[in-house]
């Protein structure tokens, strides 16, 4: 009897990928709907890759993101799981806390109202 090849990508060969769980999202999406309905941010992406996951922040569609929250959990025992990178590529706020990493855009908010 012959064994039948392997399949490809099957389950435990499958790369892992990093995800924002459901909470993360909500504090995400909770701050990205007041930007939105203060005009500020338009367009979102999400990605989910091997060593990161990446929630992207548009001013318009076609344009760069204007910040990037990353969640890598290769840093949780250095820098900090997440962190906020501007356009420019500079790191704003990184920390082990999202809600307090995620103040750094908030004070944008703030300015926003004024």
């Amino acid at each position: 009897m012959s064994t039948p090849p392997p399949t490809p990508l099957a389950p435990h060969d499958a790369p892992e990928q990093v995800a924002f769980d459901r909470l993360e999202l909500g504090q995400i999406l909770t701050l990205y709907g007041r930007m939105v309905a203060l005009g500020e941010w338009r367009d979102y992406g999400i990605s989910h890759l091997r060593e990161v996951a990446v929630f992207s922040i548009f001013r318009r569609t076609a344009e760069n993101p204007l910040y990037r929250i990353e969640k890598r959990p290769k840093l949780r025992n250095k820098q900090g799981l997440y962190a906020v990178i501007s356009m420019d590529g500079q790191v704003l706020k990184r920390g082990h806390d999202l809600r307090s990493v995620l103040r750094v855009l908030e004070r944008k908010l703030i300015r926003a109202v004024d």
